[in-house]
């Protein structure tokens, strides 16, 4: 009898608690990834741009054939990530056009639903930062491009701000980066880079004096490191670190875990960088509490074996389109990066 007293008493408390609760919450799991897809071109040699290096006639011999193998490699990786369902954002640079895009989204990859959103930069190859979203699981709201201008009044890639509605109502800024390279060496490019910085943290502020609560989520190839002044000093990202963040920095940094582990996205001249990053505002890690929070610890490098390199010389690099104008039949001579979020979703019971 006692017993049967016992389970009669759970029994209702377990029912007491749920008939009180008019809300319940969900939790769903999302993947933020960036890839920089490298010439990502198609095969027309088109007035006005600065693309002959990528058509037929050129040294490289880019055929419709090789196009459609960089459409065919691209979209394997991005079908292999996130336990082979896709990212549900993934920024990418160095696209030629919004049709390129949309052949890979068209490509292999259909069933994920992608949504393609890219705006054209002044950029003298003509190549731009894109992203795409999964569209049962986001809806556009707004995408601008920042200008950064550089004192030498070169022209470089806008950064694209890409708003997007997640299914609990939250607003998601995505800012897709792909800052001035090192073309003339780091030390004496180092401040078209600075401006990129100054750029972005002028629109991110803007938003967080509107909402100091904004979740906004930067990614890139900023063409620095972490502990580089443009991202430590002029964007004022700080480094994170599970379980013992700085939350008087209102940016954190999700790639400094691999930077001090050696890890890299790329490798040059035998050296790994890591310059594809991406980074969050404070509220997406201060917070388990927050709709919108970073998985700690699930900033990875994506680096799935048959786009590594074999060869003795290159081995472990990513294995890219060319190397030189010797074509490789590759993926991208970058890794792609991405994160884990958690995203409480409220229903509402009937």
């Amino acid at each position: 009898m006692k017993t049967k007293s016992i389970f009669v008493c759970l029994l209702i408390t377990l029912i007491s608690a749920f008939s009180s609760v008019t809300h319940a919450q969900k939790q769903d799991s999302l993947t933020i990834a960036f890839w920089n897809v490298e010439n990502f071109f198609d095969t027309l040699n088109t007035n006005g741009k600065n693309d002959e290096e990528f058509s037929p006639a050129s040294k490289k011999h880019w055929t419709s054939e090789r196009y459609q193998t960089k459409v065919l490699h691209l979209a394997q990786v991005i079908g292999d990530m996130n336990n082979k369902r896709g990212p549900d954002i993934l920024g990418m640079s160095e696209t030629e056009t919004k049709e390129v895009v949309n052949d890979l989204v068209n490509s292999s990859i259909k069933n994920l639903k992608y949504n393609v959103v890219r705006i054209q930069s002044p950029d003298e190859r003509h190549i731009s930062t894109a992203l795409i979203y999964k569209s049962d699981k986001f809806e556009l709201l707004n995408a601008v491009g920042d200008t950064v201008h550089l004192e030498n009044n070169h022209p470089t890639r806008l950064i694209l701000h890409v708003s997007l509605l997640t299914k609990n109502n939250d607003t998601l800024h995505v800012y897709v980066n792909h800052w001035p390279s090192r073309l003339g060496g780091q030390d004496a490019s180092e401040i078209n880079r600075v401006a990129a910085a100054k750029t972005l943290r002028a629109s991110v502020d803007l938003l967080l004096k509107t909402n100091p609560l904004a979740n906004i989520v930067i990614m890139g190839d900023f063409n620095d490191e972490p502990n580089n002044n443009s991202i430590k000093r002029d964007l004022n990202a700080e480094e994170f670190i599970c379980d013992s963040a700085n939350f008087s920095y209102s940016l954190h940094n999700l790639a400094w875990e691999k930077k001090r582990s050696g890890e890299g996205s790329l490798k040059y001249r035998d050296e790994w960088d890591l310059l594809d990053q991406i980074i969050v505002s404070s509220p997406d890690v201060q917070s388990s509490h927050q709709s919108f929070h970073y998985i700690c610890g699930s900033f990875t490098i994506f680096k799935p074996a048959y786009m590594i390199e074999t060869d003795e010389k290159y081995a472990g690099s990513p294995l890219p389109t060319y190397g030189g104008n010797r074509y490789l039949a590759g993926y991208s001579d970058h890794f792609p990066v991405f994160a884990k979020f958690l995203c409480k979703r409220i229903k509402k019971n009937k």
